[in-house]
């Protein structure tokens, strides 16, 4: 009698196993399917070395005495460290803006302990710094963060001219 009612239980137990794990294996690919018909790109800030900076940004070195940004779109570069606090609280919010703002400006990344030469040319001395750089005209320098209010300004009244 035993020996019965453990087969029971036994039989019970798999196939109920056996109907979740199914269920699982059709969420899953419901998930799957639908996560593939979705294309969405979303922008982040890009890290910039030295050799980046010169192909993408302004190449100082032919031309020390004269600015030239080589890019196509405005761009916000964060001059930040690893260890810097105020650098850690800025970086979401330039996470935020890069999705939010999307192809209309770019945001790159210093690391200014690996790039110390880039540093060193934009007179780095405090951190963050943050150079906006608009398609036309001159580049402008802001040191120390800001809130995600004073980013949106600053990209809308000097990149993008709103």
């Amino acid at each position: 009698m035993k020996s019965i009612l453990l087969i029971g239980i036994a039989v019970l137990w798999l196939t109920s196993c056996g109907h979740s794990q199914t269920q699982n294996q059709s969420q899953t690919q419901t998930q799957n399917t639908s996560s593939s018909t979705k294309t969405e790109t979303v922008m982040k800030p890009i890290e910039l070395t030295k050799a980046d900076f010169l192909q993408k940004v302004a190449n100082y070195e032919t031309s020390p005495k004269e600015w030239k940004y080589l890019g196509d779109k405005p761009a916000l570069i964060d001059f930040y460290a690893t260890w810097c606090g105020p650098c850690k609280m800025v970086a979401p919010i330039l996470e935020e803006l890069a999705a939010e703002y999307g192809d209309s400006i770019v945001i790159y990344k210093v690391d200014t302990d690996k790039e110390q030469e880039l540093a060193a040319v934009f007179g780095i001395r405090s951190i963050p710094s943050l150079l906006f750089i608009p398609l036309n005209g001159t580049p402008q320098m802001a040191q120390g963060a800001m809130s995600k209010a004073d980013f949106k300004r600053a990209i809308d009244q000097l990149l993008l001219n709103r």
